[in-house]
């Protein structure tokens, strides 16, 4: 049996979060303005199925795609959101299942740190990201996600929110980890977004 796990429909991809994605992107590179799909199974073998379904249905690009021994991941997108959708639909109907059988978003850890000391911005800049750099003095926003994939929809939510820059996005994995900088203001209002964003999608306790 196959079991879905993440199923999150993003409108119209936010700039600095299209970068980053095609920073890691192994396939596809998306633009900003792209709608894309995330979606995550259980097992993990079961993604190449449905991404031929998902690829075979409309004009959709796979940015993405990842198998794990647990899970398996895919993110496909396209500049027309009909085919986004679509090929949403397509991957359900082979499940023979619905959006709202996917699991629900349980946030792990969120918090607030704010004016970020020296040797603190200097440490985050070392380790393995993609993104932008956090600057001394900067106020971070961390969000931990379980499944993984609902990371990448609190990230495009926190970044239609606020001015804010974004640091790190991990979607894949047991755990989805968000790092995003910027003045207190805009972290604020950053943070309630996005938790507010995945604390709102429905779905079914695991």
């Amino acid at each position: 049996m196959i079991k879905l796990r993440t199923y999150v429909f993003i409108d119209s991809l936010q700039p600095q979060l299209a970068v980053y994605l095609g920073t890691v992107s192994q396939g596809f590179l998306p633009v900003p303005g792209d709608a894309c799909l995330w979606l995550e199974v259980e097992p993990g073998m079961a993604i190449h199925r449905l991404t031929d379904v998902a690829l075979k249905a409309t004009r959709v690009h796979l940015g993405q795609q990842v198998v794990e021994r647990a899970f398996g991941s895919m993110v496909f997108h396209h500049r027309d959101q009909s085919d986004v959708i679509e090929a949403g639909r397509a991957v359900l109907s082979q499940l023979r299942t619905k959006e709202d059988a996917r699991q629900k978003c349980r946030i792990a850890w969120s918090e607030v740190v704010r004016a970020i000391t020296p040797d603190h911005a200097v440490l985050i800049n070392r380790q393995d990201r993609k993104g932008s750099m956090i600057l001394p003095g900067q106020s971070m926003f961390i969000l931990e996600t379980e499944p993984a994939g609902y990371i990448v929809y609190a990230a495009n939510e926190a970044e239609k929110a606020a001015n804010i820059t974004l640091v790190d996005c991990r979607a894949v994995g047991a755990f989805g980890r968000l790092t995003l900088a910027g003045t207190e203001a805009d972290v604020n209002v950053a943070a309630h977004a996005a938790m507010n964003a995945v604390h709102n999608l429905s779905g079914v306790s695991p």
